[in-house]
């Protein structure tokens, strides 16, 4: 099983979660209450009701959802997670909204993880994607110049990304 865990706004009709979720079943979506108010307390309660409901899954998060799984608040017990886009709460665009979500993990995480960033995003320099890499122990792959690496980004399924992911689970899951 893989859970979907978006940032703000859910990852609309066009994001590649979104796409790949349609396209396989064994993806599946987190819920929020909230998804244009995030709210990180309220967030985790979410994404660790579904972690617990579906042991040794593997996580595919986007912008927000990536700081949710670094958290000092998430107590899953997961197989890997797929970190794409994470955003910068120090950065001059990270939305206020957001605030929540500023204190990020300062040390190795207990399961594989692999960061995937864009060198143009505005939400996060490539050099922060990178210390975060290092910080929590991740992977780290660059793929180019994609923005935030969402819908925006005009990316569709971003097969790309889909085949990174598969290679991640079966390398990590041996």
């Amino acid at each position: 099983m893989y859970l979907i865990v978006p940032g703000i706004n859910g990852s609309g009709p066009e994001h590649w979660q979104t796409l790949w979720e349609r396209a396989d079943s064994s993806f599946v979506r987190v819920k929020q209450k909230d998804w244009d108010n995030p709210e990180l307390d309220t967030w985790m309660e979410a994404l660790n009701r579904a972690v617990e409901e579906t042991p040794g899954s593997w996580i595919v998060a986007h912008s927000l959802g990536c700081l949710m799984i670094v958290s000092r608040k998430f107590a899953g017990a997961v197989k890997g997670a797929f970190l794409v886009a994470p955003p910068d709460p120090a950065g001059p665009e990270f939305p206020s909204v957001a605030r929540s979500f500023a204190d990020v993990e300062q040390g190795r995480l207990r399961f594989p993880t692999m960061i995937v960033a864009s060198e143009n995003d505005p939400y996060a320099t490539i050099e922060f994607a990178r210390r975060c890499a290092t910080t929590w122990g991740s992977q780290f792959r660059s793929v180019g110049k994609k923005g935030h690496i969402n819908s925006s980004s005009g990316l569709g399924f971003w097969q790309e990304g889909y085949d990174l992911f598969l290679k991640f689970t079966k390398d990590e899951g041996r």
